[in-house]
């Protein structure tokens, strides 16, 4: 964990205290024993999981810290990532889950309880059904979301949730522009404005790594996000225009 916590402060120019890097270590532990018995995640290794899932979900901070943090919502969150580490580091921060995968679900809300995390909800449910829900929609600063979808079918996943003047971001891998270009027809209809890729090296990783920033800029259209499975199979693109990558 200290190698962690140097990454983080070299990186991420943050301090993770004791506490933080002692939850984030009960995490590890927990996600390894979860592992052995259902499928979480591919990564094993305690190494790559600090740095390919606690690191890179710290990096939303580098966007994040900046500006209002107050209700975060994780689309496709599996094992926790990247809400739970962003919630360990910043506990005032109040956290959704949305995973639709029972037994993930259930990790999630067993972490939470393990580590007294407070203002954390877990959702299984599908983002599109979550989209629609009034409670939720357009309810939040920020909504994350890591390895679900490709990005014209993220932003339909995504920007319903998000209030106006708030934002999403996508941690993606180096098909980041690429995808981005292929977005922007549906950012632009769903009331987003995409505001920045920035690239991101992590140690060990060869990989390079994208946070995909979109603001919010105008009310998502109510016929959106469509129904459960259709953005997937239908993603929102220009007539005439596949995506092939």
């Amino acid at each position: 964990m200290k190698e962690l916590a140097q990454h983080a402060r070299n990186l991420l120019g943050i301090q993770l205290t004791p506490a933080q890097l002692n939850a984030l270590e009960i995490y590890e532990q927990e996600l390894l024993a979860w592992n052995a018995r259902i499928n979480l995640t591919a990564i094993r290794e305690p190494q790559q999981i600090r740095i390919k899932h606690f690191l890179d979900s710290l990096t939303c901070l580098l966007v994040m810290r900046n500006s209002a943090v107050e209700r975060v919502v994780d689309v496709g969150s599996g094992a926790g990532f990247p809400g739970i580490p962003l919630k360990i580091v910043n506990p005032a921060l109040q956290l959704t889950l949305i995973e639709s995968v029972g037994k993930k679900a259930e990790f999630c809300r067993h972490i939470v309880k393990t580590l007294r995390l407070e203002g954390v909800q877990v959702l299984q449910e599908r983002a599109e059904s979550v989209g629609r829900m009034p409670e939720h929609r357009q309810q939040y600063d920020w909504a994350l979301a890591r390895a679900v979808a490709v990005l014209p079918v993220l932003v339909e996943y995504l920007l319903p949730l998000v209030k106006v003047g708030g934002a999403m971001i996508a941690l993606k891998g180096e098909s980041a522009p690429a995808e981005a270009h292929d977005s922007e027809y549906a950012t632009r209809l769903l009331g987003g404005h995409l505001r920045k890729l920035i690239p991101l090296t992590l140690p060990t990783v060869v990989e390079e790594r994208y946070l995909v920033v979109i603001d919010k800029v105008a009310a998502t259209p109510p016929d959106f996000p469509r129904k459960v499975g259709i953005p997937t199979k239908r993603p929102l693109l220009p007539a005439g225009v596949h995506i092939d990558h």
